[in-house]
């Protein structure tokens, strides 16, 4: 199905690939770009949905062994036009504005996962979200205050912490630092240099939900507190067509509007990319056209 975008988002997963990260050399040239809306010939307005699957698989998409990205095995988002499956497009609901709509593809599907599939938690527990930011970072924070969690953060400055707490978090910290009590679950991308504090700071019992390692892996995965309180340690990747449908009705009916930290037109994508790599900005990367 042939998609004429309007906006598109960066990840870091974009970033990946022009590092030569999951593409073989035949592949290239490849077109970047994974989360986007767009029109259809007759003028809708959709969202794609950037998790390629095989035909013939039935059930949770994540879980499909021949499953890829979009720029893993199609041409991408930045593109003027992007050919995907027909499964692949989503209707772009009415109350939310084009830009935003580009950014819930992969960041916020997978805080959608982590937070409503794989966490177990319910409204009035608290989670710890680890680095206070970035693009998966910013959706838990805002999925977790619409959903009634208590909702703590770690980060590196003074003004990450704040930008956190404007976006509804209850308390910020320093990244390591001492926490007031223990937390639910702790929900993870950072990896080597967070991982150990999640450990200590997650109750007897309670989970770590782990998207990535954006620093490398941990160090020890400190098997001794792991079995000896019990923590649930679980991995998280991207999310279904469905929890994408389901995201996308949630955000609509509580409101909710994703943090857009810099929004440029696609001529100037390489600013985008010099700013995320260099982590200048705080929440969501999104070209225009």
């Amino acid at each position: 199905m042939s998609v004429r975008t309007t906006a598109a988002s960066l990840n870091m997963h974009d970033l990946w690939t022009l590092r030569g990260v999951g593409l073989k050399p035949n592949q290239y040239p490849m077109i970047l770009g994974g989360d986007a809306t767009g029109t259809l010939a007759d003028g809708a307005e959709v969202v794609v949905y950037p998790v390629i699957g095989e035909p013939a698989w039935s059930g949770d998409e994540t879980l499909d062994p021949r499953r890829t990205l979009l720029t893993e095995k199609h041409q991408g988002a930045f593109a003027d036009v992007v050919i995907v499956p027909e499964r692949n497009v989503i209707p772009k609901p009415a109350g939310i504005s084009t830009a935003a709509a580009s950014v819930f593809g992969t960041a916020w599907l997978t805080a959608y996962r982590m937070l409503f599939t794989k966490s177990g938690l319910h409204p009035g527990q608290i989670m710890l979200v680890q680095g206070a930011a970035g693009g998966v970072a910013t959706a838990l924070i805002q999925l977790g205050v619409a959903a009634g969690m208590t909702v703590w953060v770690t980060g590196r400055t003074p003004e990450k912490r704040a930008f956190a707490e404007r976006l509804g978090a209850h308390a910020a910290f320093e990244s390591g630092g001492r926490l007031p009590g223990k937390v639910d679950a702790v929900f993870e991308s950072v990896g080597a240099a967070t991982w150990s504090h999640s450990m200590r700071a997650v109750r007897p019992g309670g989970a770590v939900i782990c998207c990535g390692a954006t620093s490398g892996a941990a160090p020890s995965a400190d098997l001794q507190r792991l079995f000896f309180f019990q923590v649930r340690v679980e991995g998280s990747m991207m999310g279904t067509r469905q929890e994408l449908v389901d995201l996308l009705a949630f955000v609509t009916i509580a409101g909710i509007s994703p943090e857009i930290g810099l929004e440029l037109p696609m001529e100037k994508a390489a600013d985008g990319f010099q700013a995320m790599l260099d982590g200048d900005t705080a929440g969501k990367i999104v070209f225009t056209r």
